[in-house]
């Protein structure tokens, strides 16, 4: 499978409501990042689902890179 397209090299700070469904971009090719906006099709990508427990704000990955997608885990500070 092709690497993920770094959409930016800085997490996305997003506000998020408990128990509603969201899709994570997994391949960096999205317009409306950090969510799918369908720009993966025919690229082996899919988005990551994801329901948060709590509404807030959530860090989300920008780079594409995290072992903890959706989430930041800071890899994208050892990108270069």
């Amino acid at each position: 499978m092709p690497e993920a397209v770094i959409a930016q090299r800085t997490p996305c700070g997003v506000d998020v409501e408990a128990g509603k469904t969201y899709y994570w971009c997994a391949c960096g090719k999205s317009a409306t990042q950090p969510f799918c906006d369908g720009s993966h099709k025919g690229s082996g990508f899919s988005p990551t689902p994801f329901t948060p427990a709590e509404t807030g704000k959530v860090w989300l990955c920008g780079c594409k890179r995290s072992a903890h997608g959706p989430y930041c885990d800071g890899t994208h500070k050892t990108l270069g």
